[in-house]
């Protein structure tokens, strides 16, 4: 527990006090009632919830508010009463952690019950005190559906908003990147509106967390928040492929969007496959491959002889049997050359003879492997024998063609390609012809991954400030889910990470979930 807390709620009484004046006039049992009242705040306020460090009830609030969480579902349950956040004083309960630098708050929330005051609120708070009239900046959704980021500049200023134009929203994020301040904002399933705010000044450690606010002194107010996440974002000068910050394992549930974390590294791991008898993922770090055991949460390391320096582009065969990597191997001049052994370890059998190739898809039957080559300064896709042999050029356009993937019926390859000046979305026949293109929109889209049922693609949507050809580190990125038919994506998840979050196929055997990577410091 923070020593703020027990010095706020002496605090607050007082400023109630100077600010009432007069017009506070406490019985014996009124003045009981709001002693009881401060105790029970500041024992609350010391319980941890969750990731968070506890929760209190900023200003005079007349019902006590709760938290409540499931590390089952990573469900936060919020109650709050309170007047208002606005004006100069605020009244709501908090569920808070202290923080410095920067940092991304995310997470999905919505009202319990739909019969509250149309302004009750909820959302993300940044706050530089749990004084009631404290400098702060939030996101808060309101009931009748204004999404705005509201603020006060100074300690009993009044507070200024802006608003957003996405009505209703249940994403919502705050992010603080020195002295500015973003709120971005979606239904789920849509891409983010963002807003920004500058020169607003909350100090070096700051209070952070959810809040819920009734607007209506009588009653108490709940909502729901999951997909929960306070993410540190890598530093702006880190040095890409040198500088790296955490990793967070994560499986998401198609039916309910919930993301679950099962494994942290504090160093870089990458690119999960699902294996076909849905009891492990396989992923990269430091050169190696590892089996995750998703039963006992452990890695393990495969064998995978003299490949020790593996990249991200490593894919099973559909029955599961083989693996295909991408080693980066010194007697070849560093290059990255594509081998293949079987699942449980073993020497590798190398396939491609010239290098870069980064591989990216079996056949269904086995019999080929997909890879992207660098050649002559182009990025193309390429066929070889599983066998090895001579390899056999897909496309020839200008730009990069990359991310190539067999449908599990083997009648398509689909892949990403810039030859339209953005990184799309695209298919073409095994042989590489009838190659045409799936998505049209102002993102950049890489790694097509079909569903093992062949129904759905997911694929990893960079922002459009991000240059076309580049798939890098620590971004906004989307999660994407689109028919394989065509239609527009819907987003799934909205994560920091990019390079490494979902390189390779990661779906679950029953086309339900998906594995990926997510990053925080």
């Amino acid at each position: 527990m923070h020593g703020n807390g027990t010095k706020h709620i002496q605090r607050v009484t007082t400023t109630e006090h100077s600010v009432k004046g007069g017009e506070m006039n406490f019985t014996r049992s009124g003045l009981a009632f709001l002693l009881a009242s401060l105790l029970m705040t500041r024992a609350f306020s010391q319980q941890s919830i969750g990731d968070f460090d506890g929760q209190v009830d900023v200003g005079p609030v007349k019902h006590a508010g709760s938290c409540s969480y499931d590390p089952v579902t990573g469900q936060y349950e919020v109650a709050g009463s309170g007047t208002n956040i606005w004006f100069d004083r605020d009244e709501f309960h908090f569920v808070y952690s202290r923080l410095k630098g920067d940092f991304i708050l995310s997470a999905r929330g919505r009202f319990l019950g739909n019969a509250g005051d149309p302004h009750r609120k909820l959302g993300w708070m940044i706050r530089q005190s749990l004084e009631p009239d404290a400098p702060y900046v939030d996101v808060a959704v309101h009931g009748e559906g204004l999404t705005s980021m509201q603020f006060r500049r100074a300690a009993g200023g009044d507070t200024e908003e802006k608003k957003s134009a996405i009505r209703g929203a249940d994403i919502i994020q705050l992010e603080r990147r020195g002295g500015k301040y973003v709120m971005s904002v979606a239904r789920f399933g849509q891409p983010f509106s963002s807003e920004s705010l500058d020169n607003i000044d909350l100090g070096g450690e700051v209070y952070v967390g959810l809040f819920v606010c009734s607007h209506n002194a009588e009653v108490t107010e709940r909502a729901e928040f999951d997909n929960v996440r306070v993410t540190v974002p890598a530093k702006a000068d880190f040095t890409p492929y040198r500088d790296y910050i955490g990793s967070d394992l994560e499986i998401l549930d198609l039916a309910t969007g919930r993301r679950e974390v099962i494994h942290h590294e504090g160093g870089s791991i990458q690119a999960p496959n699902w294996t076909p008898d849905g009891k492990s993922l396989i992923y990269n770090g430091s050169g190696r491959l590892f089996r995750f055991d998703l039963e006992t949460k452990k890695p393990s390391p495969i064998d995978t002889g003299h490949a020790t320096a593996n990249n991200n582009d490593h894919v099973l065969s559909f029955d599961g049997k083989q693996i295909g990597i991408s080693n980066h191997s010194p007697e070849l001049g560093g290059k990255s050359i594509v081998y293949t052994l079987p699942i449980e370890g073993g020497t590798p059998r190398q396939i491609t003879q010239r290098g870069p190739s980064y591989f990216h898809s079996w056949s269904p039957d086995a019999k080929w492997l997909l890879f992207t080559g660098e050649r002559d300064g182009n990025l193309d896709i390429y066929k070889i024998s599983a066998e090895g042999g001579e390899e056999i050029r897909l496309t020839d356009s200008e730009g990069v063609d990359d991310g190539s993937e067999f449908t599990p019926d083997g009648e398509w390859i689909y892949f990403n390609s810039s030859r339209t000046g953005r990184m799309q979305i695209w298919r073409m026949r095994p042989d590489g012809s009838g190659q045409e293109r799936v998505t049209h929109d102002d993102l950049n889209d890489w790694f097509p991954h079909i569903s093992p049922d062949g129904e759905q693609i997911v694929i990893l949507s960079f922002l459009p400030e991000v240059p076309a050809k580049e798939h890098p580190f620590y971004k906004h990125v989307y999660l994407r889910l689109m028919p394989i038919g065509g239609g527009e994506p819907k987003v799934l998840a909205y994560v920091y990470g990019g390079q490494g979050s979902i390189n390779v196929p990661s779906w679950s055997p029953d086309s339900r979930r998906i594995a990926f990577v997510s990053n925080s410091q």
